[in-house]
């Protein structure tokens, strides 16, 4: 059977996917969707997700969406090269910790991303000061994590770490941008601010297969911040 992965450049979301599927090494066939023709509303995509949302994977018949879902589907179809531990005591870890991201910081960086590509910072400044003091809090525990492990849980490359990556990349190169400054130095540099995640980046970025995740329209302009 072959994969089919329908997507959006830019999306965390669909970046947490490309990862898994590079690191499992996985072949497919890419379908790059276009949010701004509203690609992903067409007939074709809301007959296999009806919520109108990306990514969607196909594989052979098979149709399974929410990136969560998909990341869990690979691992369980395609269980080498594992992205959720290797015991069950290690993917417990591995996914309370994505929990713990969905639920503490990622609707905060969403609320500091959107204020800043839609150039409303100003409007609501106190409440995106706060919101970054969250999101400096839960980075301060993830460096905890960083500064003893080479990976967010445990000595792998995991689930958890495709998770969070394509956020703080969206974050650092949304604070990049001049609506950013009022914010940015909360968090940036990262090399001074935040220096294990600075390297766990890094190693990341040195991945095998990497480079075909990374979101094709940021090539056209430059990359985030320091």
């Amino acid at each position: 059977m072959a994969i089919t992965l329908y997507w959006g450049s830019g999306s965390p979301y669909s970046w947490r996917v490309l990862l898994a599927l590079a690191h499992k090494r996985l072949p497919y066939e890419s379908q790059l969707l276009h949010f701004d023709k509203q690609e992903h509303q067409s007939p074709q995509m809301l007959k296999m997700n009806p919520r109108g949302r990306l990514p969607v994977l196909k594989d052979g018949d098979y149709v399974v969406f929410e990136s969560l879902a998909v990341l869990y589907y690979l691992e369980v179809k395609y269980p080498q090269q594992p992205i959720f531990g290797t015991t069950p005591e290690e993917a417990g870890v591995i996914m309370r910790v994505i929990c713990e991201f969905q639920a503490y910081t990622e609707p905060y960086v969403s609320k500091i991303v959107s204020a800043i590509f839609t150039d409303r910072v100003a409007e609501g400044l106190d409440e995106l000061t706060d919101a970054m003091h969250v999101v400096g809090r839960e980075a301060r525990t993830i460096e905890g994590r960083l500064s003893k492990e080479l990976w967010i849980v445990g000595a792998h490359y995991s689930a958890v770490d495709m998770v969070i990556f394509p956020w703080i990349q969206l974050l650092r190169r949304a604070l990049d941008k001049p609506a950013g400054a009022e914010l940015r130095k909360r968090f940036l540099p990262m090399q001074s601010n935040y220096p294990a995640l600075a390297r766990w980046i890094e190693r990341i970025e040195a991945l095998p297969g990497y480079a075909g995740t990374y979101p094709p329209h940021w090539r056209e302009s430059p990359g985030p911040a320091a």
